[in-house]
């Protein structure tokens, strides 16, 4: 069995100017418009398996990249959905990187964002599941940056094999075999 990872294409949406400091809500904003945002179709798409199915999150840019990789029916899963970034209530301003990573590594203190992660294991475990289930074989997930790095975990556990990445690249593919 081949599953292959693929990140979303990438998103056309500038990150905010370094130079001033930014609130809570003008964060919010920003990402608000980066999940409407238009995506960079590569001319050179992965060189892919002939996958059998494809699985995506049902956000706009995970679609818009299956539809360009994959010329059937595209299964969308809410479980291939980003984890939420998380909601800051302050007053405080600070630098977009600041911001960037306060909810990167919001997991260590915030404990709504670690609820939101462990469903997220929970959820990419049943994903992985109801595809052992269906017996298909070559199956390609586009999926989010965050997800990626917790479906590769958990296809090692399972017994797969396949590329060593932390931060996944934009419409890079990753080939896990069983």
């Amino acid at each position: 069995m081949k599953i292959g990872l693929i990140r979303h294409y990438k998103v056309l949406k500038d990150y905010p100017k370094e130079k001033r400091l930014y609130s809570a809500e003008e964060v919010k904003q920003w990402f608000a418009e980066y999940d409407v945002a238009e995506i960079e179709y590569r001319n050179d798409p992965p060189k892919t398996t002939e996958w059998k199915a494809c699985y995506s999150s049902p956000t706009s840019r995970a679609i818009k990249t299956a539809k360009h990789l994959y010329d059937r029916d595209i299964i969308e899963l809410e479980e291939l959905q980003e984890i939420a970034v998380p909601v800051f209530s302050t007053r405080l301003k600070l630098p977009f990187i600041a911001w960037a990573l306060l909810i990167r590594f919001a997991n260590l203190f915030n404990k709504q964002t670690r609820e939101e992660i462990n469903q997220t294991k929970k959820k990419i475990n049943y994903v992985l599941d109801e595809i052992s289930k269906s017996n298909k074989e070559d199956i390609l997930i586009i999926s989010h940056a965050a997800l990626m790095f917790y479906i590769r975990k958990e296809l090692l556990k399972r017994g797969f094999t396949g590329p060593k990445f932390t931060i996944a690249k934009n419409g890079e593919l990753y080939e896990f075999i069983l």
